[in-house]
């Protein structure tokens, strides 16, 4: 097993499995703040989506910055804000498909937990360090992104399934890789990875949604 420097330990008194219900706790209320972002956001229209997916990426890097310096108060406040943005972000998408579709909503959902679940026992249980998997993730995220711009562009009905199953790839392994990274570190990066994972959990839905969603029509 690698060697763990002083702040990647777990404080004193605290073992990994309270902060493993620590960070869980974290996200489970960031999820709460995203389904009242949903709500809140039912009937915006026009830009709305983007100002909140903007001031929420403001508070995703204001957080981290809040943590580093210590200032856990105002890195969860943000944390709380950042859920309720992005929630309001994707409310249109969501809504839509509990007024049209709502059997996918539900598909989306469940199979949500489950790939979550087992993604996420399987790198908290891995003893092996796969930090060195973010380099990997991190230029697959850029190629999902660039594949999504060129989408915008280029309609080919099969192309987005086949990239919404990339998609999944991409977020699960991001799962496997915070939940392993939670196994090793500090009570400090609690609301970081919270942060992380909720992302992991919001993007698998939005995959599973849009595939579910297709798959009916």
């Amino acid at each position: 097993m690698t060697a763990m420097g002083y702040a990647d330990r777990p404080a004193p008194g605290v073992g990994v499995g309270t902060l493993f219900g620590r960070v869980m706790g974290l996200v489970a209320l960031t999820v709460l703040c995203a389904t009242l972002g949903v709500y809140l956001a039912r009937d915006w229209g026009g830009a709305g989506w983007f100002i909140a997916w903007l001031v929420a990426f403001g508070c995703l890097l204001g957080l981290n910055a809040a943590n580093a310096r210590g200032n856990t108060g105002l890195a969860f406040a943000l944390l709380l804000a950042f859920g309720l943005l992005m929630g309001a972000s994707v409310s249109t998408t969501v809504n839509y498909y509990a007024e049209t579709d709502p059997v996918a909503l539900r598909q989306a959902f469940g199979a949500t937990t489950l790939f979550v679940g087992v993604l996420g026992a399987g790198g908290y249980l891995t003893r092996r360090d796969l930090s060195f998997l973010y380099r990997f993730a991190f230029f697959a995220l850029l190629g999902l992104l660039l594949a999504g711009i060129v989408l915008i562009f280029v309609r080919i009905p099969a192309a987005y399934t086949v990239y919404s199953f990339f998609g999944l790839a991409v977020f699960g392994l991001y799962v496997v890789i915070d939940f392993n990274r939670l196994r090793r570190a500090g009570t400090a990066q609690a609301i970081p990875l919270a942060a992380g994972i909720f992302l992991d959990i919001l993007n698998i839905f939005l995959f599973f949604l849009r595939i579910f969603g297709s798959s009916r029509r």
